[in-house]
């Protein structure tokens, strides 16, 4: 009995200093450690790889809707602020959801007096964006300016937000063209 303790005793410390031996377990521990700030920088690459390419899809769209006023086309068939959403949704519309993007249309004498800059968004009680847009479509000659707004939603990674946040989730994201309206 004492020979059996003995020996149990015996292979419970060789176990033991083979335990403290080994190095299997450093992989984990540096795992563990690396992972977080990795992953971290990971989603941040793909967070803002994703809104630069949504970026650059509104910012087609932008110029693309401009051309619409820029040649008349919006113009002449008496387009409301609606239909003109409608119009540039399906150039958006595998990227963005069509009810939640803003459209600002405003018309100016000169390019000097134009205003192109990001509009400040004010909300109400709910998170809702209350900004009334303006709509007015020029006539030949004119400047016009065409904003194409969306809260575009960023992800919150290990390390925070990645691109400058609106407090509710979202970033602002723009498109803008300003041009000439030519002769029609």
């Amino acid at each position: 009995m004492w020979r059996h303790l003995t020996r149990l005793f015996e292979c419970g410390t060789r176990g033991l200093a083979r335990f403290f031996r080994t190095s299997d377990g450093t992989t984990a521990i540096e795992f563990a450690i690396l992972a977080p700030p990795f992953l971290a920088t990971l989603i941040a690459i793909l967070e803002v790889t994703i809104f630069l390419f949504a970026q650059q899809v509104l910012q087609n769209a932008a110029t693309e809707a401009g051309r619409l006023f820029m040649t008349g086309q919006a113009q002449n068939s008496d387009t409301t602020q609606t239909q003109f959403q409608s119009d540039v949704c399906p150039m958006i519309s595998a990227l963005f959801t069509c009810s939640a993007l803003m459209v600002n249309v405003q018309t100016y004498s000169n390019f000097s007096g134009a205003n192109a800059s990001e509009p400040t968004l004010t909300f109400n009680s709910q998170g809702q964006v209350t900004n009334s847009w303006s709509y007015t479509p020029g006539s030949p000659g004119d400047v016009m300016v065409v904003q194409l707004i969306y809260q575009w939603p960023i992800v919150s990674g290990p390390l925070g937000y990645v691109l400058s946040s609106l407090g509710n989730g979202y970033t602002e994201m723009m498109g803008v063209s300003a041009f000439r309206v030519e002769p029609y």
